[in-house]
Formats: structure tokens, C-alpha cells, sequence
């Protein structure tokens, strides 16, 4: 895995392969990546067709620059302010439990380049193919409005960043805050199924970020049939693949979780299936 040193200022380099990371054994491909300097999922290191994702943590003046051929691309905020292609001091939040964040649309071209412009910086980078996309946009913080999902030990709050009501070709993306001990992505649902407007078959990465870093959530990523039935133990910087199945997540009791959702498919709509032992709790 090549990136930058601490504290030397360069470029990070691209990761072709999850070398240098910690990835569970269990589960199609491996469900988990340990964070690193530069963290990474291809569709091709997943085992699948359509979500990619990185995380890159600079310091001020260090540079990322990706190839955009063939893929559209949200560059996510996720602390600190950098320059994204055209747009300068891009950046609203110094950590992700700090509010919205700006985030910044591409559709495919030559190649980005993003430049850290505070101390520190990390940046999320959600791929997904795409022939033409859409008009390259800055999605400001402020033109993000939380809103409450679930009640009571479900309840969390969401910021859409880029989901249906703003223009993509494939990529959704939006990141969740759910106190702790409450459970969130929930009653468990699945998009597993290429079965529109039922359900919409959608890939997903979860990105966990836990605000006291030595806490714990738990995600479950479950079929029916049990032919993938995993209980995982996420800790701070962790990135569990979602190839199919249910997938919700307790927040440990005294840890509040933040996580973002990469998801692209065949069709760009957010349709799912509640699993139907669970279904009552919608009432």
C-alpha cells in the first residue's frame, strides 16, 4: 500500500489492491477493511460490479489525484477543507459528528486533483460507473437538511448528500448519526433484488466512525436463507461491505456512530425490502 508519510507532503498514490489491510476472512471477499492511511474498495477487490470507495487522511498541502475515465465520483468532506478540482476551501466541519458536510459532484473526465488545505483533512471518495453523469456540483452543507428516521431506540438522524433528489447516473450516497445504544438501518432491510419498483438491486459500503474511537458498534449482514449470516464487530475507521442481504447496526451503549453509505446499481432508486419477521415494527 503506497501513500504519503506523515507529515511529508506528496501524492497518494492509487491502491490497486487491499494490500496492508486488516480484512476479515469471514463472508464473500472478506465483509470488513481495518482503516488505514488510505483505505480502499474496488469493484474488483469486493467481488462485485458497481461501488467503489476510498478514504484518504492528508495533511495541508498533500495531494490526491484519481483518474475519472468511466466513473462519476462524490468526494465527501468528511473533516477539514480542501480544494476539489475548480473549487476552492471546500470543507464545512472539523470532525463528521459536526454537523452537514460539503461534498462535491464529478461526473467521468480525465482526472481529479485534491489538494488539503487544513492541518488535517479526510476525504471520502464514492465511485460508481458511469457513461456520462451528471453536471459537476458543489453540494454545500448548507443545502443539506438532517432529518429524523425511526423513534425511540431506532431513531437517528440523516443527511443526503447525494440520494434521488439531486442528479447522478448511479451513485447514492448519505451518511447517518445514531446515538448510542440505539440501532439504526432499521427494522433490517435488503436491496438485494433486481425487482423495480419492489426493490432495487444496490450495492453498499458503510463507513463507521465512532466518536469515542475506542468504543464498538455491531453490524449484521444476514440472507434468509442463512447462506450469509455474519455478526460484526465494528471499531472506529472500519468499512463493512453490504454484497446482499439485511444489514442493521446497534451503536454500543456510551458510542456514538456515524456512517456513510456508498450504494450504485443497475437503477438509481433507493427500494427495499424489510425483512418480513421484522416487518411489524413499521406499525
Amino acid at each position: 500500500m503506497s501513500g504519503p508519510s506523515p507529515g511529508d507532503a506528496g501524492i497518494c498514490e492509487y491502491p490497486h489492491e487491499l494490500r496492508g489491510f486488516a480484512v476479515s476472512s469471514r463472508g464473500p471477499r472478506g465483509l470488513v477493511i481495518r482503516r488505514s492511511l488510505t483505505t480502499a474498495v474496488t469493484p474488483e477487490s469486493a467481488g462485485w460490479s458497481y461501488v467503489g470507495f476510498e478514504v484518504c487522511s492528508l495533511r495541508r498541502g498533500e495531494v490526491v489525484e484519481r483518474p475519472m475515465q468511466g466513473r462519476e465520483l462524490c468526494v465527501v468532506v468528511l473533516s477539514g477543507t480542501a480544494d476539489v478540482g475548480s473549487w476552492r476551501d471546500v470543507g464545512s466541519r472539523t470532525s463528521v459528528f459536526d454537523g452537514t458536510p460539503d461534498a462535491v459532484y464529478m461526473p467521468p473526465g480525465d482526472s481529479v486533483r485534491m489538494e488539503a488545505k487544513s492541518e488535517r483533512c479526510e476525504l471520502a471518495l464514492c465511485w460508481a460507473p458511469a457513461k456520462k453523469g451528471a453536471s459537476p456540483a458543489l453540494i454545500k452543507a448548507s443545502d443539506i437538511k438532517p432529518f429524523q428516521r425511526g423513534s425511540g431506540r431506532t431513531a437517528r438522524t440523516i443527511h443526503n448528500i447525494l440520494m434521488e433528489d439531486r442528479p447522478a447516473e448511479s451513485l447514492l450516497v448519505t451518511e447517518v448519526l445514531t446515538p448510542a445504544g440505539n440501532w439504526s438501518s432499521y427494522p433490517p432491510h435488503k436491496h438485494d433484488t433486481d425487482d423495480v419498483p419492489r426493490e432495487a438491486y444496490l450495492e453498499e459500503t458503510y463507513y463507521h466512525r465512532i466518536a469515542r474511537p475506542d468504543g464498538f458498534a455491531v453490524q449484521l449482514v444476514y440472507t434468509d436463507d442463512r447462506s450469509l449470516d455474519e455478526a460484526i464487530q465494528v471499531r472506529d475507521g472500519d468499512v463493512v461491505l453490504v454484497p446482499r442481504g439485511y444489514h442493521p447496526v446497534a451503536a454500543g451503549p456510551g458510542y456514538d456512530l456515524y456512517y456513510l453509505n456508498v450504494m450504485a446499481g443497475p437503477h438509481r432508486r433507493w427500494l427495499v425490502s424489510v425483512d418480513p419477521d421484522h416487518r411489524w415494527q413499521l406499525d
